[in-house]
């Protein structure tokens, strides 16, 4: 068992994962070691959490072609396409698991879907990624070493690789989507199953593709999440009745992320990891306190038990479909900008550094505040302000 857990968490079976769906690296030039024992010298080393971090290019050529990806400290990194297929299928694949996707996904099922379902999955998701964000950090597991793996992502090569967030995420979003719809929509059973499987491993396997994590770490993450959706089904409708009715919800749904972005474990150097997390709670903070808000003095929340026959979406035109959803989107956009730009014009000006100084904006003081705020603003505007805008328009 020791010796197939370390074959898993090692990063040659990357490399081959990688090599098969026709991804490669360019021959040395030069000045480098192609020995993976020697991966964190040379040209096209980059490696892990705090190590030299190398994009992919941007830009496409015919298959075969090189490619390469210039990053901090001269870092560069050169590859070959020879399955663009392949290529395009996991890049697009890994996005399912970035803030561009919960940005649009979650609100759209909010605005489209059943506001019960997005309740869900919101709670879910958060908890999902709060543990995980904090067991890398904790772990402190390595991310897969190149040579011989050839990585297509800068930024999250920044943060620990156990366990994959991605992966995470992807199992989270897809199984509680499925679990939250099958008792209450009348569609074959096997179809949800299937499509909550295939959105998930898609996001799983980009993770090996684009040489982010280890298959241990993939592994790792989808079971971590699966066995705490098992754990938080039963009591799915109790913490769903609380964040609607409790006179306590509008002060713990703030109180308590803060809390836990501000203990959030102290790394050697800045990670990604704990800004990351500030917006994930930030945003499901405001988002629950307008759950709460919703159900006290808007459009009080009911539980229906009967089965509904399709999604809610269907009886609706698509052009009012869209509508929302682009109106919404609109909305959400806007009001990130301006309370970022707002939030760190104040810090900027308590704190005395530009708005632009990066690393000002990493210090616990700063970072923690202005993503918090500005995230709370968008989950606030995605569940009271736009379903309002929505009503005004005439799009419900």
């Amino acid at each position: 068992m020791a010796r197939l857990l370390g074959t898993l968490r090692s990063s040659q079976p990357v490399a081959r994962f990688q090599r098969s769906c026709g991804l490669f690296p360019a021959a040395e030039e030069g000045g480098g070691s192609s020995d993976p024992a020697e991966g964190t010298r040379g040209r096209g080393a980059c490696n892990g959490a705090g190590a030299l971090r190398c994009p992919a290019a941007a830009g496409r050529g015919p298959p075969g072609a090189v490619r390469s990806g210039r990053g901090p400290q001269d870092c560069t990194q050169k590859y070959i396409v020879k399955n663009y297929f392949y290529y395009y299928l996991f890049k697009f694949s890994a996005a399912l698991g970035e803030e561009v996707f919960y940005i649009t996904f979650l609100p759209f099922t909010y605005w489209n879907i059943d506001h019960s379902v997005s309740r869900r999955m919101i709670i879910v998701w958060s908890i999902v990624m709060y543990i995980g964000q904090v067991s890398k950090d904790i772990l402190k597991w390595p991310r897969p070493l190149s040579p011989p793996v050839v990585k297509l992502e800068m930024r999250t090569n920044a943060e620990y690789g156990m366990p994959s967030t991605h992966a995470m995420a992807a199992t989270a979003i897809s199984f509680s989507f499925f679990i939250a719809t099958m008792n209450r929509y009348k569609y074959p059973f096997e179809l949800g199953l299937v499509a909550a499987f295939v959105f998930s491993s898609l996001v799983c396997l980009s993770r090996l593709y684009t040489g982010m994590h280890t298959v241990l770490d993939v592994i790792g993450g989808a079971l971590i999440s699966a066995v705490l959706l098992i754990l938080l089904y039963p009591a799915w409708d109790m913490i769903d009745h609380l964040l609607l009715t409790s006179p306590f919800c509008p002060l713990l749904s703030i109180v308590v992320p803060l809390v836990l972005c501000y203990n959030y474990p102290k790394l050697d150097y800045y990670s990604p990891t704990r800004g990351d997390t500030t917006t994930i709670l930030g945003a499901t903070a405001g988002a629950t306190l307008g759950f709460w808000l919703n159900n006290q003095y808007l459009v009080p929340a009911h539980t229906s038990n009967s089965v509904q026959l399709g999604f809610p979406l269907i009886p609706s035109t698509m052009v009012v479909v869209l509508a929302r959803f682009f109106t919404g989107i609109l909305i959400l956009l806007l009001t990130r900008w301006l309370m970022k730009s707002m939030v760190l014009g104040v810090l900027g000006y308590r704190y005395e550094f530009p708005i632009h100084d990066l690393e000002a904006r990493r210090r616990l003081e700063v970072e923690v505040p202005y993503k918090f705020i500005t995230y709370s603003s968008v989950g606030f505007t995605a569940t009271v302000i736009v379903p309002l805008l929505h009503e005004l328009l005439g799009l419900k």
